[in-house]
């Protein structure tokens, strides 16, 4: 397009309110954060009703202050984008509904975004050279999925998670070693300080579906591990159960995003998700695409958890297509990737 394209995206799928301005699906010239991890914090993990309530006290004011860093007015805008779906119904609500004020307000055209989706394009913000085909891992407290993302907007999937979700288990796992909540981010840290190799948990594999996750197995393995040293009395090192835990998820992971690569022949790989800001599977897997003769590529940990510049870049793909949203549009929990 000869004429550069601005939109303003929204996202309110869980515990962060975001909003961001961006440009030509790829330039962010603005994305405001304000996250409710401290609050939740205090109850061991997201209450979606408190999270509903802080998404309407603060919605309106990330998005004055992402337009005031954009410099950009709401006449200057080409479409307002909004996560519509997976998430929590009352939070994707809030969000759902500012979106389609301001676009019956301004005058501006509506597009609704998958929040997996966005998560996929937060690849394109910082890899300017990053073009379908290429194959993705997606990595989140609720989602872990293998696809080939075709065309922009057109994924295969190739593979998902049976049960619990990467992001879950790391959850679950650090409350059961005492960390709380958000496990993903404090396991990380302390597996740094642990052998993981001190204790052997097992990687699920399924029959006839090799590129499908199962994370239960490992999450008990832990749990049975612990009520195990508890009843001998044995002191249990929580550095080295958080190494050898994250150890046994990321090569899960590696080893299937590998094989899919190959038997697909993708020379690009990417990771998506909260998850992808861990730092071994970040290591991991830049060891095993160099091995491989593979070209990685992620986001900044910015970019991996919830924000509204990833639904900037996914709107601007579905915006070029000729996506429309009307005034009907409704938040959807449980969409599934590649449902419109």
């Amino acid at each position: 397009m000869d004429k550069d394209v601005m939109i303003l995206a929204i996202e309110s799928s869980c515990d962060e309110t975001a909003a961001a301005v961006v440009k030509n699906g790829r330039e962010v010239l603005s994305n405001v954060i304000s996250s409710q991890i401290d609050l939740h914090t205090l109850y061991g993990g997201v209450v979606p009703e408190i999270a509903s309530r802080k998404h309407m006290e603060k919605i309106n004011q990330v998005i004055k202050e992402a337009l005031a860093e954009a410099d950009c007015s709401l006449e200057a805008l080409d479409a307002i984008a909004v996560t519509y779906g997976p998430g929590l119904v009352g939070a994707l609500l809030v969000g759902v509904a500012e979106a389609k004020a301001i676009s019956y307000a301004a005058g501006k055209p509506l597009v609704g975004v998958h929040h997996i989706e966005g998560h996929v394009s937060a690849n394109f913000i910082e890899h300017k050279n990053l073009e379908p085909p290429f194959l993705c891992l997606i990595v989140s407290g609720g989602h872990t999925h293998l696809v080939i993302v075709k065309e922009y907007g057109v994924y295969e999937i190739i593979g998902k998670t049976r049960d619990d979700a990467a992001g879950e288990a790391f959850d679950k796992v650090a409350r059961a070693i005492g960390l709380g909540y958000p496990g993903g981010p404090k396991i990380d840290r302390l597996a740094k300080e642990g052998n993981k190799t001190a204790v052997s948990f097992p990687r699920a594999n399924l029959e006839g579906c090799p590129y499908d996750f199962s994370f239960s197995g490992v999450k008990s393995a832990v749990l049975n591990h612990l009520n195990s040293c508890a009843m001998k009395k044995e002191e249990v090192n929580t550095a080295d159960i958080a190494a050898s835990f994250q150890e046994a998820v990321v090569d899960a992971l590696v080893t299937k995003t590998m094989a899919a690569a190959r038997e697909y022949k993708m020379k690009q790989v990417a990771i998506a998700g909260g998850v992808a800001a861990n730092s071994a599977l970040r290591e991991a897997m830049d060891m095993a695409c160099q091995k491989n003769g593979l070209t990685l590529y992620y986001p900044s940990p910015i970019y991996c958890t919830d924000n509204a510049a990833m639904i900037g870049a996914a709107a601007y793909y579905e915006y070029l297509k000729g996506t429309r949203h009307g005034l009907d549009l409704n938040a959807v929990p449980n969409l599934k990737i590649g449902q419109r």
